[in-house]
């Protein structure tokens, strides 16, 4: 199981610390430190859709052009999240070739327990 995200992020702790507490083993991957490859992108768009996975609440995406964020669709916004991986929505917790989105703790109890 891999968690990806920032290690300066608060929900990205928070998801860190449920999963050390409840004691699943996963391994950490920091998007800034280790980037992402643009397949990797992909195939989270294709698991939970392009739209859940941009986060339209950070700070990259308010600094986004408006014209760029008029002609957001799959392709640029996968090449957008490539580029500034801090536009995807955090954490990213991978298994089994599955994904699960953001954290909440019901959220991640539910998912574990498949």
């Amino acid at each position: 199981m891999i968690l990806y995200g920032i290690k300066n992020c608060d929900t990205v702790k928070k998801a860190r610390k449920w999963l050390e507490q409840n004691e699943h083993a996963f391994e950490f991957h920091d998007f800034r430190q280790d980037g992402l490859t643009e397949q990797q992108v992909e195939n989270w768009a294709k698991l939970i859709g392009w739209e859940t996975l941009f986060n339209k609440r950070s700070t990259s995406y308010r600094a986004l052009a408006d014209d760029v964020k008029a002609s957001l669709n799959e392709a640029s916004a996968i090449k957008l999240m490539t580029e500034q991986p801090t536009l995807i929505k955090r954490p990213v917790l991978e298994r089994d070739n599955q994904i699960i989105n953001g954290f909440k703790a019901d959220s991640y109890q539910a998912w574990l327990n498949q």
